[in-house]
């Protein structure tokens, strides 16, 4: 009986090692439950910029991470924009630019002010 102790007790140790080590793998595979979300709401912010906003922000804004070179607006990498203040020149239009408040829903306005914002190097 005094083999099966010892043996048994390896097992144990070998099992908790093996335990945490899957447990280690599986936070290095699996991104953080926020993280997809983040990600999705900032394809949809760059989708909006670029294209499926009416007008799109791309054809006034340059903003590099896009790939616009528009010249009406203010180039957003030099502005650097917060979300809460691209937020409100969404809702409320700014200068020449329109307001997208009847145009967009509300979730699309926070993804791409947070776009923006993060695109630009704004703070977050």
């Amino acid at each position: 009986m005094s083999e099966r102790g010892p043996r048994r007790g390896l097992r144990l140790v070998r099992l908790a090692l093996l335990a945490s080590a899957l447990l280690a793998a599986s936070t290095l595979i699996v991104p953080p439950a926020g993280a997809a979300d983040d990600a999705a709401q900032l394809a949809l912010g760059k989708a909006l910029f670029t294209a499926n906003a009416v007008p799109p922000c791309a054809l006034c804004h340059t903003l590099k991470d896009a790939g616009a070179s528009g010249a009406v607006g203010p180039v957003l990498d030099e502005l650097q924009p917060d979300a809460a203040r691209v937020a409100t020149a969404l809702r409320n239009g700014i200068g020449a630019m329109p307001s997208y408040k009847a145009a967009l829903k509300e979730e699309q306005i926070q993804a791409l002010a947070r776009y923006v914002s993060k695109a630009s190097g704004g703070a977050q």
